[in-house]
């Protein structure tokens, strides 16, 4: 029998991404581990941190550099840049690209397909030179 009390309060791996990133886009440099732990309150486990930051770092949103014995974290995005990641991530995945990029159209509302053609359209001319 599972225990829900211990799960209710856990968090999706998605969700302590994003708020490592977060941590780490309001450092005014690098940050090291301890610090992000620390300015999320410390709730999490200093081993926590660095599994989420390494997964960040293989998924190309972070950046580390050598201090000393550890390391010092940089954000190598910023949430939309990441989420544009997993996006792609998605995309790749699928063998009928078309289909799943003419249904994430469809499903999309007015004003944000209508962005979207914005941007197509800028993302087009600039190549015109």
């Amino acid at each position: 029998m599972t225990d829900h009390r211990q799960r209710s309060g856990r968090r999706g791996q998605g969700e302590l991404e994003a708020l490592v990133l977060s941590a780490l886009q309001e450092a005014d440099g690098p940050a090291t581990a301890g610090w992000v732990q620390e300015r999320l309150g410390g709730d999490l486990a200093y081993t926590t941190v660095i599994t989420i930051l390494t997964r960040l770092l293989g998924k190309g949103a972070v950046t580390r550099e050598r201090t000393g014995r550890s390391f010092a974290w940089t954000p190598a995005s910023d949430q939309a840049g990441l989420a544009a990641h997993r996006m792609r991530k998605v995309l790749d995945g699928e063998s009928d690209r078309e289909a799943v990029l003419a249904s994430f159209v469809t499903g999309l509302g007015p004003d944000d397909e209508r962005l979207l053609r914005e941007l197509l359209g800028e993302s087009g001319s600039e190549g015109e030179s």
